[in-house]
């Protein structure tokens, strides 16, 4: 069992790449982190569909996190001023808006810096309801 959270993204983006990378070096979040090319997304309780939508973050006890929500995770867990910024973007009106800047912002990866074509979304479309979990509270 893992005592620390997962943070899952798309190790084909060179965008999503870099900035997990970033986050690694200069933000310090207190997880692991994996592509989800090379996690056991069944064993996660996530589908492939919604790994390449969004960035996800599972807690130790299976909770998943998608997109701005994920992102606000990775900083509340980093601490310091970084924590004060996630708290932040957990509250709406914040998390609303930082869930718009996160949807444009991942839906155009590949025109971002460092992004490629390989880095568009597969079909441009979010995932069903039946892939992603109902929201909970933060």
């Amino acid at each position: 069992m893992r005592t620390r959270p997962l943070l899952v993204y798309d190790g084909d983006c060179a965008f999503c790449s870099s900035c997990v990378s970033f986050a690694e070096r200069r933000i310090g979040p207190r997880c692991e982190s994996v592509p989800w090319q090379f996690a056991d997304l069944d064993a996660l309780g996530v589908t492939q569909r919604r790994a390449q939508y969004e960035v996800l973050w599972v807690t130790p006890v299976g909770t998943v996190y998608g997109g701005a929500r994920a992102v606000a995770k990775l900083l509340l867990s980093s601490g310091g001023g970084w924590s004060v910024l996630g708290a932040l973007l957990a509250l709406p009106p914040a998390r609303w808006i930082a869930h718009g800047v996160y949807r444009l912002v991942a839906d155009h990866r590949d025109r971002m810096p460092g992004g490629t074509p390989a880095c568009a979304l597969p079909g441009g479309r979010p995932p069903g309801p039946a892939a992603a979990p109902a929201p909970t509270g933060c």
